[in-house]
């Protein structure tokens, strides 16, 4: 299927909260994960909260990457939405889950630009602790 772009929007859970609230090191990871991916950074914001948690963007050419953490609860929401189909989403989601050292992933990958969403072009990934990948298509 031709779409605009991929979207994936995951959940991390069973990260340590010390990884979750430390803006220097989510900022490096973001941005690696871009670089990773093989996207082309242009941009980042990042800001951490009182009294605690961190929230950032890093804008690729190929469209963006955030995260929203969450250090009490040892969870982060974060969203890669690359266009075309030269950047894989998943290897920046992959690389994200892995540095934050996260024991669960959650994910949806939604293809964009193709018109109605239809259940059947949305792939759903969970990866536990011992990084056992099951991929179904909802």
């Amino acid at each position: 299927m031709d779409t605009m772009g991929r979207h994936v929007i995951a959940e991390l859970w069973g990260c340590p909260a010390d990884k979750l609230n430390d803006l220097q090191s989510i900022e490096q990871i973001m941005v690696n994960a871009a670089l990773e991916a093989g996207a082309e950074v242009r941009e980042v914001a990042f800001h951490k909260f009182a009294p605690q948690g961190v929230s950032g963007v890093v804008i690729i050419s190929e469209s963006h990457l955030t995260i929203h953490s969450f250090p009490e609860h040892g969870y982060a929401s974060i969203d890669v939405y690359t266009c075309g189909d030269r950047i894989d989403p998943n290897v920046a989601c992959d690389y994200i889950t892995d540095h934050l050292l996260a024991t669960r992933l959650d994910a949806i990958e939604v293809p964009r630009g193709v018109g109605p969403i239809l259940a059947e072009d949305i792939k759903v990934r969970a990866v536990n602790e011992h990084r056992n990948l099951a991929v179904a298509e909802a």
